[in-house]
């Protein structure tokens, strides 16, 4: 061994071996203090107090809405505003794949239509959309499509002028999406799959659409949601008894008028929080092919961090 290996260092204890004398001391960080975090954070939770404090002095029943929270017209009400939701947003969808498709189309007569379509229904509010459904009958008394004629007042009930109202102004938004989701595939996988002797129509069931659901997939999450809250506007234009009606009137009926409004909001609250768990594994599943490694569930992250509390000895 040389002897610039059995040199010891002054002041090292000894019988202490050479290396571990020459190994340099460990790095005591010393983490920086953010003290503006900490006032942020105290400014944040006296708003937030003070904003509690407000709503606990409010003139509010908060016991009536546990008492009208499992009503049967509520729930009626609840029941009306997920059917419009889900059949409305399968309208949009359905008819909004079928947008998409016509504005990509080299045919100038059916893009064109496309456009004029998407521009007169993205341009107009859906409120308006639905007054003008549900008073169709003053200007059509009768409806007569060939193989079906019946009076208008008996065939646009409040459920078909919300239907028609929510359903194609949503087509024209969906449209949109599945056009960004269908450009976003490369177009070599359409020239593959028409080398491969595909036609048009299989290329788009089998090749493009599925690879186009990873971008599809969240916004159209996010107008299922919207969907959701906006169809409280039938309830003003089309008379509809969804879930805003329904609380309404049993809070003309009783006068807790702000306290079953803040009942809607409770069940409003609680319908997008269950959707909102459906999106997100939605999207995983169609992730699935652009991610290696997909994060975890917020399950998983759960039991990893209880995992963290158990003892060394168990853990191991």
């Amino acid at each position: 061994m040389s002897e610039a290996n059995d040199k010891v260092p002054a002041g090292t204890p000894a019988g202490t071996p050479p290396a571990a004398a020459s190994r340099p001391e460990a790095i005591k960080a010393i983490p920086v203090r953010h003290y503006g975090r900490w006032i942020s954070a105290i400014l944040v939770l006296a708003v937030l107090g003070l904003l509690v404090n407000a709503f606990a002095s409010a003139n509010v029943n908060y016991a009536a809405i546990p008492d009208f929270l499992f009503d049967s017209a509520v729930l009626k009400g609840l029941r009306n505003t997920v059917v419009i939701t889900v059949v409305s947003m399968a309208l949009g969808l359905g008819l909004g794949i079928v947008l998409a498709v016509m504005r990509l189309s080299k045919n100038p007569v059916t893009s064109s239509v496309a456009w004029g379509y998407i521009w007169f229904f993205r341009g107009t509010p859906v409120y308006v959309q639905l007054l003008i459904w549900f008073n169709l009958a003053l200007i059509f008394p009768v409806i007569n499509l060939g193989f079906y004629k019946d009076e208008m007042n008996q065939f646009m009930t409040p459920f078909m002028a919300a239907l028609l109202g929510l359903g194609l102004n949503e087509a024209a938004y969906m449209s949109e999406i599945v056009r960004a989701g269908i450009q976003s595939v490369d177009e070599g996988q359409t020239e593959a799959s028409h080398a491969l002797g595909m036609t048009q129509g299989q290329n788009l069931r089998r090749v493009v659409l599925p690879q186009a659901m990873r971008v599809i997939v969240p916004p159209t999450g996010n107008e299922f949601i919207n969907m959701l809250k906006t169809s409280s506007l039938a309830a003003q234009a089309a008379q509809y008894a969804e879930l805003l009606r329904s609380t309404t009137d049993i809070g003309n009926t009783t006068g807790a008028t702000v306290e079953m409004l803040f009942l809607a909001a409770v069940w409003y609250l609680v319908l997008t929080s269950v959707f909102s768990v459906g999106q997100y594994y939605l999207e995983r599943r169609y992730a699935r092919g652009t991610t290696r490694n997909l994060p975890p569930t917020p399950w998983q992250r759960i039991k990893q961090n209880l995992g963290t509390f158990r003892r060394p000895e168990v853990a191991r």
